[in-house]
């Protein structure tokens, strides 16, 4: 039960409460596990009106919005929790429920590096009146924030107030005002279109403009990056994306059961898929309060850490072929194969494994499997080696990456950067370690390092990846030798309504976050994905700036952006511009009918 104060404050329930479904326990005994959370509580006793326990190691505190400046940086610039960072926030349109919007910040807290029992996620929910959705931007102090606000802004109809930046970012700027996608009151299939304009950064006085994108050679996504150089030089960045904006999120809420859904996360990107798949999966598990069968959480850590393997091995090809250095670009992508030709053998798939299930995983690893992938894994370590001993030893590759790109612990850590980007300017970050992952993961019981440095540059970027690709060698040793026998899947059935959680994994690229709330009937009421590239790719300009316009490709591509994933299926006539959504049996009847030709 709340106590006499929190109810003092608490104006309005949601439906959930009314239904008495709400996970409610003593609000002491919540404060009280773990470190920080009275101390915010004593803090901000005055504006919170709510404190719950959502699922293991998540709390939420519905908050007045006035102070959500205020609550937020009291997590982020915590003296004590130093690596705590703005993961991302969710808006929802929950007028349907209680006649308001939300708009919910949350925060991955780290009390202490890689101890899950003592770390966490706090949610800062704060409800707008339906009549006036604004709140105090939090973006004015944290760059984190400068996103998250414009989309909240675009997709909902919210307002940041004070906004250092209130340019649409996600919609395009022909879209028409007062039309909101993400709305219950809209309809997916709506596509409405306006007069074409844009709305670009003004270039800095004495500056020449140099355009990359949106389709550039250097970029293999369409991205718009505004280089305003002197002589060679950068001194300011202008970004526009989300060309690839593709409303998977919307596509999702209300219309698909909890398991449609989670195929449909698992396209959101083409080479981390199974990241997405596993976090969604587990959120929806936390909201089931099921715990899926060991071999099955050992199964999802397999796969998880072989796509970590082949997109580092990607990746680093890719910045090899960027400086000039193709040699290493062939190698790299070669000594990759044998990992792709792996996981078809044990998912059917080289990509996009369908493997998952909310509630463990849809096929079993056969035990005569498990010589096949240590061999696979023995090939790639020693090729790995071989190549990293020609490659840092090649010019054409340190000269282009050493010094380059340089982001400060300090700007890396005001914009909430994640993986590799974040550990190579000395940020202690991992969620395989930080949160609790025991429920869907097999994390806690393998044993890794995780590869920091200090630098800040393209090299360290390079030398992060593959530190943690042998540490990922290391971890498939090891889930093979303690493969548990046993189920593979929990059967779950009917799900709690207008409950929320978050799944989690980290990806190649960084922590990957989905947070589902219920609705009736085992579907989605909201679903919000927050990739790692949408927290590091802001990052960028501060990259750029005071390099030269040749180095602009290497640094970008030193992030391993993911543009698609990022922005999160229509059909485009591309003479007329018109859209047309296909019913299911179209659909149906066109891929039978071009089955082979794409």
């Amino acid at each position: 039960m709340r106590t006499k104060d929190l109810e003092a404050h608490f104006e309005f329930e949601c439906r959930a409460c009314e239904k008495g479904q709400c996970r409610k326990a003593d609000v002491n005994v919540i404060l009280s596990e773990r470190e920080g959370l009275k101390e915010f509580y004593e803090a901000f006793k005055e504006h919170i009106r709510e404190c719950k326990r959502m699922t293991y190691g998540q709390y939420m505190f519905t908050i007045d919005r006035e102070v959500l400046p205020e609550a937020v940086l009291w997590w982020h610039n915590h003296p004590e929790f130093k690596e705590t960072h703005m993961s991302t926030a969710v808006g929802t349109d929950e007028r349907p429920l209680n006649g308001h919007f939300v708009y919910m910040p949350f925060l991955n807290v780290q009390v202490e590096f890689g101890n899950e029992a003592r770390n966490y996620y706090v949610f800062l929910r704060a409800y707008l009146p339906a009549d006036d959705p604004s709140f105090p931007s939090v973006a004015e102090k944290l760059p984190a924030a400068l996103w998250i606000e414009r989309e909240v802004k675009d997709l909902l109809g919210f307002n940041p107030v004070n906004h250092p930046d209130p340019r649409r970012l996600i919609l395009p700027e022909d879209w028409p005002e007062g039309v909101y996608p993400l709305r219950k009151d809209m309809d997916y299939r709506h596509s409405p279109m306006e007069e074409t304009r844009v709305e670009f950064k003004e270039k800095p006085e004495g500056t020449t403009l140099v355009p990359m994108g949106p389709a550039h050679m250097g970029i293999e996504e369409p991205a718009h990056f505004r280089l305003f150089v002197k002589g060679e030089e950068i001194v300011d960045v202008d970004y526009r994306g989300f060309y690839s904006h593709r409303g998977i999120e919307k596509t999702g809420e209300g219309r698909l059961t909890y398991n449609q859904v989670l195929f449909l996360a698992e396209r959101i990107c083409g080479i981390c898929g199974y990241q997405h798949s596993v976090s969604y999966a587990m959120a929806v598990e936390r909201l089931a309060d099921v715990e899926i069968p060991d071999r099955a959480r050992y199964i999802r850590t397999l796969l998880l850490e072989l796509e970590r393997i082949h997109n580092h091995l990607l990746w680093v090809g890719i910045a090899a072929h960027l400086v000039g250095y193709d040699t290493g670009f062939m190698h790299a992508w070669r000594i990759r194969e044998p990992v792709m030709w792996l996981v078809e053998r044990l998912t059917g798939n080289r990509k996009q494994y369908g493997m998952n299930i909310v509630g463990g995983v849809r096929r079993d690893i056969l035990d005569y499997r498990k010589e096949e992938i240590l061999k696979v894994v023995k090939e790639i370590r020693e090729g790995t080696k071989k190549f990293l001993d020609i490659a840092l030893n090649t010019n054409t590759f340190i000269k282009r990456a050493e010094g380059v790109g340089i982001l400060p612990y300090k700007v890396a850590k005001a914009y909430s950067v994640l993986g590799p980007t974040a550990r190579a300017s000395g940020r202690r970050i991992d969620t395989r370690l930080d949160q609790a992952t025991k429920s869907a993961m097999a994390y806690n019981e393998v044993d890794f390092k995780v590869p920091v440095y200090k630098e800040g540059d393209v090299l360290a970027r390079v030398l992060v990846r593959m530190d943690e690709l042998f540490e990922s060698l290391w971890i498939v040793e090891q889930l093979i030798d303690g493969m548990p026998s046993g189920d593979i899947m929990t059967p779950i059935g009917k799900l709690p309504e207008y409950e929320e959680a978050l799944g989690f994994t980290e990806a190649h690229r960084g922590e990957v976050v989905h947070y589902v709330m219920t609705g009736e009937k085992n579907k989605v009421y909201r679903w919000k994905v927050r990739a790692p590239t949408y927290n590091n790719l802001p990052a960028v300009p501060e990259m750029l700036k005071g390099y030269h316009v040749a180095d602009a490709p290497l640094i970008i591509a030193s992030i391993d952006p993911c543009y698609s994933c990022t922005e999160r299926v229509q059909f485009v006539d591309v003479n007329t511009g018109k859209v047309k959504v296909l019913t299911e049996a179209e659909f149906n009847e066109l891929s039978i009918k071009y089955r082979g030709v794409f």
